[in-house]
C-alpha cells in the first residue's frame, strides 16, 4: 500500500548540506560539536546524537573518509496535541548516495523506536523512504492513521486508495513498549478509533 510518493532530493544539494554539517561537527563552540557519541554497529561509522527543543538529531559520520554519511531528524509533529507529542516523532533523513542501501537509515530508525518513540510518516515520501517504512513494518507493528484535529485516529493495517490519497493519512510504527491496546488505553489515548476519521474522509470526498 503506497502513500504519496513524490519527494526527491537532488544528490548535489544533499552532498553540499552534509559537507556544511560535517564542518560544524568539528567546529569549536558550535552546538553540533557537543553531540554525544553512540555505537553505530557499523564498522568505521560513528553516530553522533543531540537533542534540541525536543527533537532528536542523529548524524552518521565516516571519520576515516572525513565526511558525513547522512543524518536523520526525529521531528516533533506540529499537527498533534501536547499529549500525543510526548510519544511520537516524524523522522526525516538525508543520506549521501554512496551510503544508501547499506542499512544505515534502518539502524537509525531502529534506534528511535528503541527510545520508545512511535514514528509517524510525513504527508509525502520518497521511494526509498517508503521502502524503508515497509521493511521496518515487517519487524515492528505498522498501522495507518489519520491526523484530524490534532489527534491520531486508527485506520488499521491496510487502507483503500481513497484513504491513501488523503493528506491526513500517515503510517505509524510502534516504538518499544507500545501496543495497540496501550496506545488506545483511556489513561493514554494517543490513538483513537477510526470512526471520526471515516466521517471526516466522507465529508472531504
Amino acid at each position: 500500500m503506497e502513500l504519496r510518493i513524490d519527494v526527491q532530493h537532488p544528490d548535489e544539494s544533499i552532498e553540499t548540506e552534509l559537507e556544511g554539517l560535517y564542518g560544524r561537527l568539528h567546529t569549536a563552540g558550535d552546538p553540533l560539536g557537543a553531540c554525544a557519541v553512540l555505537n553505530s554497529g557499523f564498522p568505521g561509522l560513528v553516530f553522533r546524537h543531540r537533542v534540541a527543543d525536543g527533537e532528536h538529531y542523529l548524524y552518521v559520520e565516516d571519520p576515516g573518509k572525513g565526511c558525513l554519511a547522512g543524518y536523520t531528524v526525529f521531528n516533533r509533529l506540529i499537527e498533534v496535541d501536547r499529549r500525543t507529542d510526548a510519544h511520537v516523532r516524524a523522522p526525516h533523513s538525508k543520506y549521501a548516495t554512496a551510503y544508501q542501501g547499506r542499512g544505515i537509515a534502518t539502524a537509525v530508525y531502529e534506534w528511535g523506536l528503541a527510545q520508545g518513540f512511535c514514528l509517524v510518516s510525513g504527508a509525502r515520501q520518497s521511494v526509498g523512504a517508503h521502502a524503508l517504512w515497509l521493511r521496518l513494518g515487517r519487524r515492528h507493528h505498522l498501522r495507518y492513521v489519520s491526523i484530524i484535529e490534532k489527534r491520531l485516529h486508527d485506520l488499521g493495517p491496510e487502507v483503500d486508495l481513497r484513504q491513501r490519497e488523503s493528506l491526513t493519512t500517515r503510517m505509524i510504527l510502534f516504538g518499544q513498549g507500545w501496543s495497540l491496546a496501550r496506545l488506545q488505553a483511556r489513561r493514554v489515548l494517543i490513538l483513537q478509533d477510526a470512526a471520526d476519521a471515516d466521517r471526516h474522509l466522507r465529508v472531504d470526498g
